[in-house]
């Protein structure tokens, strides 16, 4: 019976693992979904260290438009860039869902700061379309277009051009 119950945890712990790898046996990227104005975007959560819900921010005076202040997280300051001024789109406030989400840059913090965090998906390379697809010039952070087999469609964002610009 032992034996039993060990070569079905075996076979589930594959079973798991073909999921987690998709159909053509690659393992699927991993994309942090995010709401902008609007739009669903997604980053490699790999590059996320934390989400947070802000706390009082504190304005930088003469920072870059795209600076909203800094805050204190465990006693480290952390600037914090709003994506809406960046992706230059509406302007909106902050409320119970807006949260910041926090990557490593080098040796400093950066915050990032977003509408509403949704989901995680999974996605295997044909559910991953070039940025080329939605026609014209794309910025340079759009990476791609992701279209999960639930449904919908993600924009892919690569947070280096944004972290430097």
């Amino acid at each position: 019976m032992a034996e039993t119950r060990t070569s079905l945890k075996k076979r589930e712990g594959r079973v798991a693992m073909r999921r987690a790898e998709g159909r053509a046996g690659k393992p699927r990227a991993e994309y942090l979904s995010f709401v902008l104005a609007g739009e669903v975007y997604g980053v490699p959560i790999a590059r996320i260290s934390e989400i947070l819900k802000p706390p009082p921010l504190t304005e930088v005076p003469r920072a870059k438009s795209t600076v909203m202040g800094i805050v204190s997280v465990r006693g480290r300051l952390v600037t914090v860039l709003d994506l809406r001024r960046r992706f230059r789109v509406a302007e909106a406030p902050i409320d119970s869902r807006t949260r910041i989400l926090l990557v490593e840059r080098d040796e400093e913090q950066i915050g990032l700061l977003v509408d509403e965090v949704l989901q995680v998906y999974r996605l295997a390379d044909t559910e991953i379309e070039p940025a080329n697809v939605l026609g014209g010039d794309q910025p340079a952070h759009i990476v791609g277009i992701g279209r999960p087999a639930e449904g919908g469609v993600v924009v892919l964002v690569d947070l280096l051009p944004i972290l430097e610009g």
